[in-house]
């Protein structure tokens, strides 16, 4: 059993330049080959960050339009606006 105190030890004395392993496992496959602790469908596996431009663009001007309704105070999660 290894320690906090050893695995910090061993993480900051580690180089990170130095390449991989060819027979490395990604995080996600090693995590996943025992019991879960949450189901699949509550926690999905690690994914990989955003790398298209093309979706950085579309999740940014969702969030960007989220901001400027709350900012003018309209109701973007409870139902329809009320216009009478």
């Amino acid at each position: 059993m290894v320690t906090d105190d050893e695995l910090a030890e061993l993480a900051m004395s580690a180089d990170p330049d130095t390449p991989l392993a060819p027979d490395a496992v990604p995080l996600d496959v090693y995590l996943g080959t025992g019991p879960a602790p949450l189901p699949e469908w509550y926690m999905p596996r690690a994914m990989r960050g955003l790398t298209s431009r093309r979706r950085r663009v579309v999740v940014g001007t969702l969030v960007s339009a989220f901001v400027l309704i709350e900012a003018f105070g309209l109701c973007s999660t409870y139902g329809q606006l009320p216009f009478h």
